[in-house]
């Protein structure tokens, strides 16, 4: 009744939510080792994917050397993350680059 008693379902380790409506993620280009940022919000940033759950898709530039990649990142329904991929990127766990 109402979810009162479900746990909540743990947080990625590669996705920081800083707020109800943004998150962060930060990956490592594979070529050159730069570290790429990206902020993104769920009214702006975040589609929906044929099975009608959610997805940000974004390519990759490193500023420095021009390398090229694609982060994705799903989500339920509910915004919680479901899952992280990287194509020519590796994703810094929060832990490592959180304040």
């Amino acid at each position: 009744m109402f979810n009162l008693f479900r746990k909540p379902s743990p947080a990625n380790a590669n996705v920081k939510q800083d707020d109800q409506q943004t998150f962060r993620v930060r990956v490592r280009t594979r070529p050159h080792g730069d570290v790429v940022e990206f902020r993104f919000t769920k009214s702006a940033h975040i589609g929906i994917d044929d099975s009608g759950n959610h997805i940000f898709r974004k390519p990759v530039v490193s500023p420095t050397h021009f390398d090229k990649g694609e982060l994705i990142v799903q989500f339920d329904r509910n915004y919680r993350v479901t899952g992280t991929q990287g194509e020519n990127v590796d994703f810094i766990p929060v832990s490592e680059w959180e304040d």
